[in-house]
Order: C-alpha cells, then structure tokens, then sequence
C-alpha cells in the first residue's frame, strides 16, 4: 500500500465516539469537564472591570446560548470574531476557573465540527501570529487540567488543521507530551497518551517523535506495572509507527517484541491482545529488508509467542481482524521456525538481553562452529554480552553471559585478548564477589578458562620456540 494511503487511513481512524476505548482513555479529564460545563461565568463582571471588550463580550455570551444550528451560523458569520474573542479571554483572563471552563467549551466547539480547526488557522495566518504560542504557554499553568485540556485542544489543530505543526513548536510539544507519559502518579498520563495516539498517526509527528528517543520512553512504560488501558494506548502508538518501515529497526533496539510478547500472555482484554498482534503483524509485513523481517520473527518466537497464539487459536473472538491476524502469524513463525539455524537463535537471544539456558550454550558443537561468528559486525554480539554483564541484575542473565564469554575464549584463538580489550575479563572478575552461588560459580569458571586459556598461550610458544 503506497505511503499515502496508508496516512490516508491512519488519519480517518475514528477519534472520539464518547464511549469505549476512547471514553475509558479520557474519563478523568471528562468528569472534570462535566463539572466545569456546569459552572457559571459572571462575563458581566470581565466587561465591566474592562478585561474584556465589548464585541468579546457579546460574541461569549451569544455563543453560549446558541446550540445546534444556531451555532453553525454564528461561528460561520463570524468566524474572525470568535477566534479573536477566545484567543482574547485566553490572553488576558488569569483566574483558573474561568480559563479551564474557556478551554473546554473551546474543546467542544472543535469536537462537533473538526473543521472548526481553520476558524484558529485562518485568524492567526491574517494576524501573522504564531498559532500554537498561546497554547503551547498554557502547558506552563500549575494547574493540570488546564494543561491537559490544552493539550487536546494542540492535538486537534496539528492533527485537524491543513498546516501541519512543525519546528520548534513542534518539538516542544512532544517533548511535553513524552514527560508526561514517564511523570510518576500522572492522574492524566490517559489524556497524555491519548493525545500522543492522535499526533503518531501523521508520518511528520511520528518520525519527530521517533528522533527524541519516543520508542525508548514507550518501552521503558510499557515495561513497568501500568494499567491494562495505557498497554492498550501505548501498543497503538506503536502500531502506527510500524507503518513507518525505518522505525521498526528502532522497536527492534529497544526489545519492543520481548516487551509486548510480555504483556501478550498475561492479556486478559481482547483490545490489549488485539493491538498487540497488530504490531507484530506490521512487524513482519511492513520491512522490506528481509534478514530484518527473519529477526523478527525469531525473536517473536523466542518470545513465546508462538506458544501463546496457540492458545489463542482456542479462544472464541467475535473480531475477525484478530483471528486473520493469529493465522497470518501463526504461519510466518512456523515457517520462520523451518529456516531457524542455531546461530539465528542465539543471536536474537544475546539482542533480546533475555539469556536462558537454553541448548545453543551448551552445545559443545555450537561454539565449535559458531566462535568465530561472534566477532562479526565489530564484535556486536560480544559487546553486547559484555553490556549484560555490566549493567543487568538478573542472576540467570548474569550466569549465563559468564559462561558464554568463557566458552567463547575457550574456542576462539584470539578470545581471550578480545574480551581484555572489550572490558569483559574486569566485569566477570567482579562477578566473583557476587551474592548469587550460581553467578559466582559461573564467574570462576569463566575465569578459569581465561587463565588456562593465557597458560595454554604461552606453553604453545615455548614448544614452538624449542622446535626451531
């Protein structure tokens, strides 16, 4: 599908229905809402202390009281005067009340008619004013519904409005929105990611997003104990970036398959598991780099994803996109499973930071044939296990890292300078003190074998030197 299309489709997915997944995303936000559309705002009292002007003051209090169609023709007779008059009350009304119940009658305006988005463009344009400086200072407020609900408001105009957001601004509000996704007890963090739903779908954002660390931010969240609607919000913003091809080599940097593979198991809501098997779809269809859509696959496999689709082969789903997409992956890994080569499978492995012993490590055969091949792409996979050791916790991680460094001493000529030169002899030496029996045992042999290996050495030389 060209690329066009498919911005096409992302753009036209439903927004907001007011009930569901999207109600569920926003509930906070609109409670809140719902009681400050039912407050009263004395405009007499802004009109007569001169902080509104007159023309404001008959534009708010007409619109409040129109409704329906009504409304139409007035924003459409005065479309110049309405920006005017609620960018006006924006600028010179400080008292939060009043700015929150501004805000959200603004986000109403723009939820009935998504149109209305050019009633803010067009003004600014003829002003030549920055569209989104108002709002984008609003985030500045201490007060976080006004910060949320201006956040609705930005999304709708970059997403809605014919000129897109861009530069600096841009950057800002991105860089907004992903703090406050990692802000801890964020009673908001839904309308944050809802937001960032809507922003992902344009190509531009996503790439912009992708460029600031986003998929790093989205795994460490994703990672940690959250809700099963924030799994569901985040694996969305996923799913639209693997419609960008060069992105899914980035999910790839960041273990995004073991991550999601995670939460896949332990699913027990049909939109979570539904998302999910999207992405992992659009994970295998979208690259077009083969060896990448191979990786793929196999760390979906090692994921155990294999297993669990199996599972949910059993289950009875009333959504024919999860059973077509079950099928569809079902088959790939399977297939994916038939060209597996043990090196293929260690490798995604040692890429997945999730070391287990399974058979390749002791597999005298494996290292025979496979030593060399760690040295490939700069010694990739070598640095990586020497990462593993340095910064993972996990007691199974670290014993087995440690017995592959001895291993790959043990079968490689030049091993053991190799991993002097990478810093893995100093990271297993310290494991030595380690409060794990199994590390340290680990740790010790793979000491052994560097010494025996270093011994080995120099008894080879002096034979070689007396044979002269």
């Amino acid at each position: 599908m060209p690329d066009s299309k498919i911005n096409s489709m992302l753009m036209k997915l439903p927004d907001e229905t007011g009930k569901g997944d999207v109600m569920a995303a926003t509930s906070i936000l609109q409670q809140k809402a719902n009681e400050i559309r039912n407050n009263s705002i004395n405009w007499q009292s802004y009109l007569q202390s001169q902080m509104i002007g007159d023309d404001d003051y008959r534009f708010i209090t007409e619109f409040l009281s129109s409704d329906g169609s009504k409304r139409d023709s007035l924003l459409q007779d005065q479309r110049t005067q309405c920006a005017k008059t609620f960018l006006s009350l924006l600028e010179h009304i400080s008292k939060d009340q009043t700015v929150q119940y501004i805000l959200t009658i603004m986000d109403d305006m723009l939820q009935e008619d998504m149109n209305r988005v050019e009633i803010i463009r067009e003004y600014a344009k003829k002003k030549r004013e920055n569209v989104w400086s108002p709002f984008l200072n609003l985030l500045n407020r201490p007060d976080s519904f006004i910060q949320n609900m201006t956040s609705r408001i930005i999304a709708k105009l970059a997403c809605w409005s014919r000129d897109p957001m861009e530069g600096s601004d841009l950057t800002f509000y991105l860089t907004w929105l992903k703090d406050q996704l990692q802000t801890p007890g964020n009673e908001y963090v839904q309308t944050t990611a809802r937001c960032l739903q809507m922003m992902l779908r344009d190509e531009k954002y996503r790439l912009v997003f992708a460029g600031m660390e986003g998929v790093s931010v989205l795994a460490n969240i994703l990672s940690g104990r959250i809700n099963f609607q924030i799994q569901y919000q985040l694996s969305f913003c996923l799913w639209v970036m693997t419609f960008s091809p060069q992105l899914v080599e980035q999910m790839n940097k960041h273990k995004i398959i073991p991550i999601l593979g995670d939460i896949l198991n332990d699913s027990v809501k049909d939109k979570v598991t539904r998302i999910i098997l999207a992405v992992f779809r659009n994970m295998i269809e979208k690259p077009e780099d083969a060896a990448m859509v191979k990786e793929n696959c196999v760390a979906m496999v090692q994921a155990k994803v294999l297993k669990q689709l199996s599972i949910l082969q059993q289950h009875k789903f009333d959504d024919e996109d999860i059973m077509a997409d079950i099928e569809f992956l079902t088959e790939k890994l399977q297939a994916s499973i038939q060209d597996l080569s043990s090196f293929d499978e260690y490798s995604t492995e040692i890429k997945s930071g999730r070391l287990e012993w399974s058979p390749v490590h002791k597999s005298e055969r494996f290292w025979r044939e496979n030593a060399a091949r760690l040295t490939e792409k700069n010694y990739e996979l070598l640095k990586m296990l020497v990462h593993l050791l340095e910064t993972n916790r996990d007691t199974l991680v670290l014993a087995v890292a440690s017995y592959d460094i001895g291993e790959f001493v043990r079968h490689y000529p030049r091993g053991k300078s190799i991993i002097e030169q990478l810093g893995g002899k100093q990271m297993v030496m310290q494991l030595l003190a380690h409060e794990d029996p199994n590390v340290r045992y680990e740790a010790l042999l793979a000491v052994q074998k560097l010494m025996v290996h270093n011994w080995f050495v120099k008894i080879s030389k002096t034979i070689n030197l007396k044979s002269i």
